[in-house]
Order: structure tokens, then C-alpha cells, then sequence
């Protein structure tokens, strides 16, 4: 069986062709509002809607293209996106000067190792590679510094990163290399699935939130999610994660049940990310992406939901 063909199934067509004409549509929403409030020109609701929905066009575009290309076009992709994130995740906590060869074995050994145990398929290393070998390697070569300061908390850093960024990232094109039965040639469905779930969450709370939220969970960690916002938010994805199952091997009961478990793993992943990022003073990990900061503040609800979706599929579908 080829689990990741070269072609893009129709049905991710069809859910491309229903993203781009809601992009168009909120687009359009954005520009009356714009136009209406223009007098206003410092609204920054309105400013922030447009420039997210700027961005939304370029990143499903991207998608859209990456995905066209099979599965090489899907693991280069999110190399480069793992790449991005751990540049600003390092760029954010790296302090010290002794921990450059830490940094280095991060960035050109395991990010292109774990990568490439995923295009080979090389299950076993794929999964043990960050969490066992890189676990022991990376405080060894920070101890060849010779520097004692903060080791603990130094290196604690360094494995966080390379867990976050490149381990539960790579499990987005992992899911590309599952052989599931009645489902081959179609994997890259998996990933329009998990990815349009989860994002679909993270925009729908900030919409229920403008729209209706009073509340806030946890103002100190993120202050703009709030109750309303995040339960409105979960439970309009889940429901489309069940309206998608038409593209999944599972049943509508399955894939709600599925949506809603990586919709609140993304939820958390989020408030763990922001927690990281408030400790150091920070709104954002970067300004890569307009109106939504950095690469890692666009994929960190992805980086704990992965892992997770992974792994459930292979053991119940494979």
C-alpha cells in the first residue's frame, strides 16, 4: 500500500474550496466594517480582523500547495515550520553563551534526524529519538561547557524546545506514513482534518469571545480567552470535526469524539505556551505572521494536539 500519494484526494479539494470561500466571505464582512468604521481609524478589532485574515489566505495557501505535493511537499514544509518555531522558542529563553553547541546540535542534527526518520518511515526512531536519546545527549554536551550556572533550569530549556518545536510538530506529517485499511492513498486527509479542527477551534473561540465573552479563564496566562469564548469556541469545531468525518475513516460519532479531544489539547496547549511566554515578559514569540505574532504562536495548539491525534489513530485504526 502508498499511504501518501503524489496527488491530492478530492474531498481536500472540496475542504480547501470551503475555506477559501469562508475566507472570502469574512474578507468581505472585514472590508464593510472597515469601510463603515472608517472614521475610526484606529479600531484595533477591526484592524486585527483584517490582518488575520490576510494571513489566513497566505498560510491556506501554503497549505494548499504543500499539501499538492504529496508527501515531500509536506515533510519540507513543516521542517521549515518546526525550523521557524524553534528559532523563536531559543530566541526567547537561550541566555547563555555555553549553551551554543546545545543549540547548534538542536538545529542541524536532531530538526533534520527526526524529519528524516518520518520521510523513511523509521517508526521506532522517530518516536524515541527527542524523548530518549536528545533527553540524554543535550545535557551532556551543555556540561562539556563547563559552565554550572542554572544548569538545571539551562538544559530543561534546550529539551522543552526540541520536545515542542521539532518532536510534536513532526507528527504532522507522520500521520502521512499510517496504513489503515480502506483508507490508502488518502493520509493527507488526516492532516486537512486535525489541522482544519484545530485551527477552525482557535478562531472560533476568538470569535465567540469579541462576540460574547465576559469572562476570562485565566487572565494572568491569556487574557483574551474567555468561558464563553472557549466553550462556544470547542464545541462549533467539535461539530465540525463530526461534519468532516466524510473525509476520515471514522464515524461521525468517532470524529466528534476525536475533534473535541485534540480541541481541548489544543486549548491547553495554548495556555501552557502563553504561561512560557508571559514568564519572560512577552505577547508573542515573534512577528513573523501578521496579526497573529510569531510561527509558534500560530502553531502551538497544533504542538500538543498532534502527538496526541497521532498516536490515538495508529493504535485504534492501524
Amino acid at each position: 500500500m502508498n499511504p501518501h500519494p503524489a496527488t491530492l484526494p478530492v474531498q481536500a479539494g472540496i475542504v480547501f474550496l470551503g475555506i477559501f470561500a469562508t475566507l472570502a466571505v469574512a474578507g468581505l464582512i472585514g472590508q464593510i466594517l472597515e469601510r463603515r468604521f472608517a472614521s475610526d481609524s484606529h479600531n484595533p478589532t477591526i484592524s486585527n480582523l483584517n490582518a488575520r485574515i490576510y494571513s489566513w489566505w497566505v498560510m491556506t495557501i501554503v497549505l494548499l500547495f504543500a499539501f499538492w505535493f504529496g508527501y515531500w511537499g509536506t515533510i519540507v514544509l513543516f521542517l521549515l515550520i518546526s525550523f521557524a518555531a524553534l528559532r523563536e522558542f531559543m530566541t526567547l529563553v537561550y541566555r547563555r553563551r555555553s549553551d551554543y553547541n546545545a543549540m547548534v546540535a538542536c538545529f542541524y542534527v536532531l530538526l533534520p534526524l527526526q524529519y528524516w526518520f518520518v520521510l523513511i518511515d523509521w517508526y521506532s526512531m522517530f518516536t524515541i529519538l527527542i524523548p530518549v536519546y536528545a533527553f540524554l545527549i543535550l545535557p551532556i554536551i551543555a556540561s562539556l561547557s563547563g559552565d554550572a550556572g542554572n544548569f538545571f533550569e539551562r538544559t530543561a530549556k534546550i529539551q522543552w524546545g526540541a520536545m515542542i518545536t521539532i518532536y510534536c510538530l513532526s507528527h504532522v506529517p507522520a500521520l502521512m506514513t499510517l496504513e489503515i485499511q480502506g483508507f490508502s492513498g488518502s493520509n493527507i486527509l488526516l492532516l486537512v482534518f486535525m489541522i482544519a479542527v484545530v485551527q477552525a477551534s482557535d478562531v472560533l473561540q476568538y470569535v465567540w469571545g469579541k462576540l460574547f465573552g465576559r469572562r476570562r479563564i485565566m487572565p494572568s496566562l491569556s487574557p483574551n480567552k474567555t468561558v464563553a469564548g472557549t466553550v462556544g469556541g470547542i464545541s462549533c469545531a467539535t461539530l465540525l470535526a463530526a461534519a468532516l468525518y466524510w473525509i476520515t475513516p471514522f464515524s461521525p460519532f468517532q470524529a466528534a469524539l476525536l475533534g473535541l479531544l485534540i480541541c481541548l489539547m489544543g486549548f491547553f496547549g495554548g495556555l501552557v505556551m502563553s504561561a512560557i511566554k508571559r514568564s519572560f515578559g512577552v505577547k508573542d514569540w515573534g512577528r513573523m505572521i501578521r496579526g497573529h505574532g510569531g510561527m509558534l504562536d500560530r502553531v502551538d495548539s497544533i504542538c500538543f494536539a498532534a502527538p496526541v491525534f497521532f498516536h490515538l489513530v495508529r493504535y485504534f485504526w492501524t
